[in-house]
């Protein structure tokens, strides 16, 4: 996304208000170096039944498939990882695309396959 400020608040606002097109730019997340020498791509957007694994804060190392992505959050929902609230009932735990490594592409999707054999 093009901004002309260099004021963070303005910043900020414009990713938050941003259309959901523009925010799918910002689910993108690494490749495994193994991927990224097969499919010689640094980068892919993160879709429903990649596996990925989770680079920094309290799940860091674990594995997991992701089970959903909220473009609106600009967050990933990872299955099995769970944090319990003071109540006791669990809660799925959102990620920041930035704390994750895609390490298997699911490759259901016709779109993400041109995506990908136009690199190659």
């Amino acid at each position: 996304m093009i901004m002309s400020t260099k004021n963070p608040g303005k910043q900020r606002k414009a990713l938050f208000n941003a259309p959901l097109h523009k925010k799918q730019k910002l689910v993108h997340a690494h490749l495994t170096k193994e991927l990224r020498k097969q499919y010689r791509k640094r980068n892919l957007g993160i879709r429903k039944g990649d596996e990925v694994k989770i680079l920094r804060g309290d799940f860091k190392g674990k594995n997991g498939k992701v089970t959903r992505v909220a473009l609106k959050d600009v967050s990933i929902y990872v299955d099995g990882m769970k944090r319990k609230k003071t109540t006791g009932e669990d809660v799925e735990v959102a990620f920041h695309p930035s704390n994750i490594m895609i390490t298997n592409l699911s490759m259901d999707d016709a779109k993400r396959k041109k995506i990908i054999q136009k690199v190659k």
